[in-house]
């Protein structure tokens, strides 16, 4: 693991052409956007010569629509792949069609059960009125997770930039739910979301099935994200032993990827 920011020249070709592995939301992308124009052109080159994987607390159409669906006709699909709900499932592109590998799964009870829980916090922190308009439902069951956004799934970037700028508030209702789920995972991802995972199913469970899986040594992969500090919800690999390189937004993320290909070509 190297906890210094990396640049391109700094990692070996073998390195480079094994497996690179990112975050979603403010890694490649803003909250629930598709990435842009240049970062589709970027991610559709990178595809030609590496192996790369997507790995977000959302479902896999999520990640489809945010990602896959922008890439260039000429990308190389086959060598992308998707782990959403935080590592609790992978998919591989065969055939036309995105395969899982794995899939964790709640049972509908787990779920019922942690959604009441994420409600009584709510209205214990008295940090989210239950009460009032969101956009779009606030609590979602994803299968291998349930996560809540605050203001809705479908809320404007601004406002939910604005609703937490330090994610003090993110923070507050992830620790108070936790101490109700012991036997779960509960993290913070994106802007003003919480996901709720089984016991270890997280990103860095998705670090070792995915190199499990592709027989990669873990020591020959890469993980880039946006939250890589204590605390953030990408830090979790780091107990994986998986090179990091920790970017700021998705501009950050444009320039290395540049660097990246410069070795290539």
């Amino acid at each position: 693991m190297i906890d210094e920011p990396l640049s391109p020249d700094s990692l070996s070709d073998a390195s480079l052409l094994d497996v690179i592995m990112f975050d979603l939301d403010k890694t490649l992308a803003s909250s629930k956007q598709a990435i842009t124009p240049s970062m589709a052109a970027l991610l559709s080159q990178l595809s030609l010569h590496t192996l790369f994987t997507v790995i977000s607390g959302g479902k896999r159409e999520q990640l489809e629509q945010q990602v896959v669906n922008q890439l260039s006709a000429d990308a190389e699909t086959r060598n992308v792949y998707l782990q959403p709900t935080s590592g609790a499932a992978l998919f591989t592109f065969e055939n036309g069609l995105w395969t899982a590998v794995y899939e964790e799964s709640l049972t509908a009870a787990e779920a019922t059960h942690i959604k009441e829980v994420l409600e009584q916090v709510c209205t214990e922190t008295k940090l989210v009125d239950l009460s009032s308009p969101s956009h779009g439902e606030r609590i979602e069951f994803r299968g291998a997770s349930v996560a809540m956004s605050v203001l809705g799934q479908q809320a404007p970037i601004d406002e939910k930039e604005a609703w937490d700028s330090d994610n003090s508030k993110k923070k507050t209702l992830q620790t108070a739910a936790q101490e109700l789920l012991p036997e779960y995972d509960v993290k913070t991802g994106g802007a003003t979301t919480i996901d709720v995972t089984k016991k270890g199913i997280n990103k860095a469970y998705g670090v070792r099935k995915l190199s499990e899986y592709l027989q990669v040594p873990i020591r020959s992969m890469l993980y880039i994200g946006d939250a890589l500090y204590p605390g953030g919800n990408d830090e979790v690999v780091k107990a994986t032993g998986i090179t990091t390189h920790e970017v700021k937004n998705p501009d950050d993320t444009e320039m290395f990827i540049k660097g990246l290909l410069a070795k290539v070509r």
